[in-house]
């Protein structure tokens, strides 16, 4: 039996408004699981149904599967590893036995095929297990970059005010950047298709990118020079901080000090972990990622923010 009936966590979130779009586009009947039952009152979405449940409450979660045939979910980026765990292990339990067809889960980030001591990654790992463990086919669409960093609040204003690209990335790193949009329609067309059932797919734009070709690209964009600074980690994820915590310190067990880490991950790397060949993702599923230059197009670059 094909599916039709679609539940999403994290419905209401940046990664969740193009999926929710993506699956509509395809012509499944969605619903939004979460805590709230005006969760998606302010979104492009307001007259979603909502199911109410919650992530930590697995009887919550065994009547919200009630009905559905498959969950297509993105989770907070937690950088505890246990109560990730905790959030897969509950999330396991209250799927098995439901009558679910499929699990899609959007891991926000690379995923290697071992433990990397960073602590948000490995905690995705267990999610993943718990999830594979239920017997219930999954698909872990694996995502390297946002090409919506570019756009926060920690990276657009020096690009509009300074002419200035700031980001984490060594010179040489190479990045397949992909808009949030087509993580979307990757997770969609995994509901569409059993090709990508029990598999882990990265995916990526269609351009492996060094900081400087992404700036390159911005100049164009947005009439005037832009040129990218290679920024330590570590005063990456600080001015992060500043921002919303007011104060540069990287505290151990933050986001912020997290984020560092991964990115020192990324740049000491031999190899960009961060490069997809799209030419083998469409294999598995039929999305064409947009390149790098036609996202910058969707967005005004005459404000900061």
């Amino acid at each position: 039996m094909p599916i039709t009936k679609v539940i999403v966590f994290g419905a209401s979130a940046d990664q969740g408004i193009p999926l929710v779009n993506a699956l509509q586009r395809r012509g499944f009947d969605v619903s939004a699981g979460a805590r709230r039952a005006n969760a998606m009152d302010q979104t492009l979405f307001p007259d979603l149904r909502v199911v109410q449940c919650d992530i930590t409450d697995s009887d919550s979660l065994k009547r919200a599967f009630e009905g559905q045939d498959a969950l297509a979910m993105h989770l907070p980026f937690e950088f505890d590893r246990s109560r990730a765990a905790a959030f897969g292990k509950s999330i396991a339990d209250g799927a098995r036995g439901s009558g679910l067809k499929k699990i899609v889960f959007n891991t926000s980030c690379f995923v290697a095929d071992h433990d990397l001591d960073l602590t948000a990654h490995d905690g995705r790992r267990d999610i993943e297990r718990s999830l594979e463990e239920t017997g219930i086919p999954c698909v872990f669409i694996e995502p390297t970059v946002f090409m919506n960093n570019i756009i926060r609040v920690w990276t657009k204003p020096s690009i509009v005010n300074r002419g200035i690209f700031a980001y984490p990335a060594k010179p040489s790193l190479r990045i397949s950047w992909i808009a949030l949009e087509d993580v979307g329609e990757y997770m969609a067309a995994a509901l569409e298709t059993s090709k990508a059932d029990g598999l882990h797919v990265p995916v990526g734009g269609p351009e492996a990118l060094v900081g400087d070709e992404v700036a390159e690209l911005i100049s164009q964009e947005v009439g005037k020079p832009v040129r990218f600074l290679s920024l330590e980690p570590d005063d990456f994820a600080g001015n992060m901080s500043e921002l919303v915590t007011g104060s540069r310190e990287l505290l151990p067990g933050t986001p912020y000090a997290g984020m560092a880490k991964f990115y020192r991950f990324y740049n000491s790397q031999a190899e960009s972990p961060l490069v997809v060949d799209p030419a083998e993702t469409i294999k598995l599923l039929d999305v064409m990622p947009m390149p790098m230059r036609e996202w910058l197009k969707r967005w005004d670059w005459s404000k900061p923010i």
